[in-house]
């Protein structure tokens, strides 16, 4: 697409929505020579910007959508930062009102893929291209660096591909932002790293849970434990952050932060439609679905409290061993580390096969591997996996990761079974070792399930030494008809 500047037009990008994350990719764009206009509703908020942060680049101040659109150059570019759903779709039509076709409009908020595909083809029809943009990173990214991940046209991308990757992250000279795929891929890819990040910080509030009820640490202890173990393979961004979190203390009280914060974590729902959409799509994911139900259940704050005395058991003490119980905890949370990333990667998969997407596991590990909240270091190993084999039919198959969890099976196991007869709930730990037993079993109990189906719906089954369907008469003289 050819750059037409008109009179007056002279922003290269524009953003509207200058909240937090709106505002701090706006100055990251400006920090990087691009000239960034300006918009949002309440028109203090992009006065506010400027005041604060006006000399770090080039802005353009406007008022309406009809003087941001005009101080645009063709093909103008706007990226949206405001809330989903209803909000972005009224932002969109005034938008799409005052554009041209050939324009783009972005938007960079956690959208459900669906919408976004229905936004895509609705534009589309109108001449517009619509992009989808994951966003990765926080406050702290949207500024500084973050992971994009941009579905929509791939004519759009040579546009707006070179302005997205001058302010993502970078790791070895790479841009952690890459054309994904067509409409609703990004967001959908965005969708699944954030069920990973629910998975991800489940574990690790387990593992410190564990410290604190098995091994009778205090916070500063176990953010020793967690600062040592993020300078080897388990070195990530949620680990060091949970080190920090762990050594902060209250103004107030003195105690450690943690231990005043009420113990009831919220969410925004993009986890609960990333166990929604594998439900559709049939895959588990039941480590990122276990986390989604231990914040819902931590959430039951008045079942909680009546719950408190209830007969717990108790079978074994706690580990006399504590340097071994910490050994076996680190082992457990990067095997079960790796389930969560490959039942990531298998929805992943699941989806591009759905919608006809051509996803490359591959390149969006590359693009994790800086920036985004899941960003760690065995990314790399997961890059090098798929390069080797792009096919692979599961992470845990690729020869580092089944020699890493081979190297973990034991200690997981003990963790697992000591957090069961302490009665301390590890339900992304015990459930994501129930994963890779089944994945590993040469038979499950499904058999029995096909024949009770069979037995009350005549559903049919399988044999495994006769091709076909077939049925057992379970009413009548329980012959085998094939079906």
């Amino acid at each position: 697409m050819t750059i037409d500047n008109t009179e007056g037009a002279r922003a290269q990008i524009g953003v509207t929505g200058l909240a937090v994350m709106g505002s701090n990719i706006a100055r990251n764009f400006a920090r990087h020579g691009h000239t960034v206009a300006l918009h949002n509703r309440s028109i203090a908020k992009t006065d506010a910007l400027i005041e604060e942060h006006g000399s770090e680049g080039d802005f353009v101040r406007t008022e309406t959508i009809e003087e941001f659109v005009a101080a645009l150059q063709k093909p103008r570019r706007v990226l949206i930062m405001v809330k989903a759903g209803d909000p972005t779709d009224a932002v969109i039509e005034e938008l799409a009102s005052a554009m041209e076709p050939g324009d783009i409009i972005i938007d960079g908020g956690n959208a459900l893929y669906t919408d976004t595909i229905r936004r895509e083809a609705s534009l589309r029809d109108r001449g517009l291209h619509f992009v989808g943009a994951g966003i990765s990173g926080g406050e702290e990214g949207a500024l500084n660096g973050p992971s994009i991940m941009p579905g929509g046209p791939k004519e759009s991308y040579q546009a707006l591909g070179p302005l997205l990757e001058s302010i993502a992250a970078q790791v070895d000279g790479t841009p952690c932002c890459t054309h994904i795929g067509p409409d609703g891929s990004g967001h959908f890819v965005k969708m699944v790293h954030n069920g990973i990040e629910y998975a991800d910080m489940q574990l690790i509030g387990e593992a410190y849970n564990l410290f604190r009820d098995a091994l009778g640490y205090d916070a500063d202890q176990v953010a020793d434990v967690f600062t040592e173990w993020n300078s080897g393979d388990l070195e990530s961004y949620l680990v060091e952050i949970t080190a920090e979190v762990l050594k902060q203390k209250d103004a107030k009280t003195g105690k450690a932060l943690v231990d005043v914060i009420v113990d009831a974590a919220e969410q925004k729902g993009t986890g609960r439609w990333t166990v929604k959409s594998a439900l559709d799509l049939g895959v588990p994911v039941t480590g990122i679905a276990e986390a989604v139900f231990a914040r819902a259940l931590s959430g039951a704050r008045e079942q909680r409290k009546a719950a408190v005395g209830l007969a717990s058991g108790r079978l074994a003490d706690k580990p006399a061993d504590a340097a071994q119980f910490t050994e076996d905890i680190r082992q457990a949370l990067y095997a079960s580390k790796v389930v969560a990333y490959a039942q990531g990667f298998d929805q992943i998969a699941a989806g591009s096969a759905e919608y006809d997407w051509d996803l490359h596991p591959a390149d969006l590990a590359t693009i994790w591997r800086g920036g985004c909240i899941i960003r760690a270091r065995f990314l790399n190993r997961i890059k090098d996996a798929y390069d080797e084999n792009p096919k692979l039919p599961s992470l845990i198959l690729a020869p580092y990761f089944r020699d890493a969890i081979e190297t973990a099976i034991d200690s997981w196991r003990r963790v697992v079974s000591t957090a069961t007869l302490l009665g301390i709930p590890v339900p992304a730990f015990a459930s994501s070792l129930s994963y890779y037993d089944a994945l590993r079993a040469e038979r499950l109990p499904a058999a029995l399930t096909q024949g009770q189906r069979d037995f009350f719906g005549a559903h049919t089954y399988e044999r495994v030494d006769a091709e076909g369907k077939f049925h057992t008469l379970w009413s009548g003289d329980r012959s085998e008809v094939q079906a």
